[in-house]
């Protein structure tokens, strides 16, 4: 039986990897340079899914504003040095995320990827992590002119991977990757354990999953051709 969709393109910080503890500790560190307070996980977490930029920038908002004396692009340039600096570990990736992949993988299925944080960061986690081998295609918050919640980010992954839109599910943990799915016309399940302020089930997903070994099964039950009555769009 072929896989009920074509191509499936996953977000990455708080879908695929657990990233938060060490974006908030890096967050954190640029904050004392600046003899500002601390700020909480929880704080953190729902500043995470729309770019590193963006969270430096709520980091400073939630601490006392950003200071009028600071060169912000100097600043977001030192936090991309040091994140590239900051050890990748294996832990980081989400308890059956690995064997969910390789299945989708070995039955047909083109994996991609659409994520907010920039190219570089995101081309050495996937490739430290193993996860390069499986996600074909990878295209980060600063490749392109748009970038989520905008449709174009993830239809250029779609382009790229070589499947239509009729054929792809969108996978995510957000909001912002429920705005995605929905601009680019396909169907969007979210993972409960990710970074979003609103719970995941209250922000009108297809299907909202516990774990990622529920992926598949998910997937099945948002099989186009059972609620369409055609065959599953093909790359």
């Amino acid at each position: 039986m072929p896989p009920p969709f074509a191509a499936v393109v996953f977000d990455l910080d708080g879908t695929l990897v657990d990233s938060a503890p060490d974006l908030c500790g890096l967050v954190n560190e640029m904050l004392a340079e600046l003899d500002r307070p601390a700020l909480d996980l929880a704080e953190v977490l729902p500043m995470i899914g729309d770019g590193s930029r963006a969270l430096l920038e709520r980091g400073l908002r939630a601490s006392g504003g950003v200071p009028p004396t600071v060169d912000l692009d100097a600043m977001f340039a030192e936090f991309l040095r040091r994140y590239a600096r900051m050890p990748v570990r294996p832990d980081q990736v989400y308890p059956g995320v690995v064997p969910m992949l390789e299945e989708l993988a070995a039955s047909g299925v083109r994996l991609g990827l659409c994520t907010n944080k920039p190219q570089a960061p995101t081309d050495r986690l996937l490739a430290t992590l193993g996860l390069a081998r499986l996600l074909t295609v990878a295209i980060g918050g600063d490749a392109l002119p748009v970038r989520k919640p905008e449709a174009g980010h993830l239809l250029a992954v779609l382009a790229r991977l070589g499947v239509d839109v009729a054929g792809a599910a969108l996978v995510g943990d957000s909001r912002t990757d429920l705005l995605t799915a929905r601009a680019a016309g396909v169907p969007c399940i979210l993972v409960s354990s990710g970074y979003t302020p609103i719970p995941a089930r209250d922000l009108g997903a297809d299907l909202v999953i516990e774990h990622m070994s529920d992926l598949g099964q998910a997937l099945d039950a948002l099989d186009p051709s059972r609620r369409s009555g055609e065959a599953p769009a093909s790359a």
